[in-house]
């Protein structure tokens, strides 16, 4: 599993769509041909594909089962698919390799959803099987827009989610997403100098930060509920509420929403401790009360840890 590097573009409403059959995708001084449209299914949701103009070694078929994977992978965390359409555009680079970057945007041109994945001519199967880009994009429907300063949920969110999802399809196991865990969560630290979550917008604090808020919030709510409730359940809660990407929403009213749904406090206050002061974590403890036991270049699981059964339900 590639570990996960990358910057990602703000959504904003800079990408203009002219819908329609074959119809061009327009971007400010760029346009792109769509020559292919295909509807994929996901627990209900309607997801159309388009092919921008451009050669690729990968088949369409094969994309489009990259496609399938991923949104398979997000309906099975949230229990459905997020909204109830999502116009995907594949974007071919010429002489490229492997999965470029990729955007998602809420409420363009009367979809609920939009993602757009560039992906190498030259891309192969093996890219496919080891990219984590589809999946985190389209976590990003599961979670309504927020203001500039509390980005950092929506990335981390989308960070933390995409692995844990994928375990609960088959694609990746237990033990891969929590070697990645231990090796990149440290990442998410504040580091000298920085201020709240809120307040610094570093590569770290922004993808990996968020990403820390989560398990830390995941293994609180869990502890909290004795292992009934989790992160899961707060993220299904907001959803349900109407809380996907086409929502413009400031971050404690999801929180609150998450809150109510596992009967705890947990995320609004720790947001309240987050938020405007740098927060330090004990990675080492955490790994160790969660029984996942850095060997090398690998893990253990320890099965009689404390937090035992927490690891188990987090990712399974």
């Amino acid at each position: 599993m590639n570990a996960r590097r990358w910057l990602r573009p703000a959504r904003t409403a800079l990408f203009q769509v002219a819908l329609g059959g074959l119809s061009a995708f327009a971007q400010p001084g760029h346009n792109l041909q769509i020559v292919a449209s295909h509807v994929l299914k996901a627990a209900g949701a309607t997801l159309q594909v388009d092919f921008a103009a451009g050669a690729l070694d990968l088949s369409q078929d094969s994309v489009l089962a990259h496609v399938q994977r991923a949104a398979d992978a997000v309906a099975a965390y949230y229990g459905r698919f997020p909204v109830s359409r999502d116009r995907i555009l594949i974007v071919p680079d010429a002489d490229g390799h492997g999965i470029g970057h990729g955007t998602t945007w809420g409420d363009m041109a009367g979809y609920p959803a939009m993602t757009r994945i560039h992906i190498g001519q030259h891309a192969t199967e093996q890219d496919l099987k080891e990219d984590w880009m589809m999946t985190h994009e389209l976590v990003h429907t599961g979670f309504p827009s927020l203001p500039d300063d509390q980005h950092w949920m929506e990335e981390g969110l989308a960070t933390y989610v995409e692995p844990l999802a994928r375990v609960m399809t088959g694609e990746l196991t237990a033990k891969q997403v929590w070697h990645d865990m231990v090796r990149d969560m440290h990442q998410g630290e504040p580091q000298t100098g920085d201020a709240g979550i809120d307040h610094t917008h570093t590569w770290g604090r922004t993808y990996w930060g968020g990403a820390l808020f989560c398990l830390v919030a995941d293994v609180a709510i869990r502890r909290e509920t004795h292992n009934r409730k989790g992160l899961r359940d707060a993220l299904r809660a907001i959803v349900e509420h109407g809380g996907s990407i086409d929502q413009n929403w400031d971050l404690p009213k999801a929180l609150a929403i998450g809150d109510t749904a596992t009967g705890t406090h947990v995320l609004s206050e720790q947001y309240a401790k987050w938020k405007d002061a740098p927060v330090t974590v004990d990675l080492p403890r955490l790994w160790s009360e969660l029984g996942v036991k850095p060997n090398g270049d690998e893990i253990e699981f320890v099965k009689d840890a404390p937090l035992a059964q927490v690891r188990e339900a987090i990712a399974h």
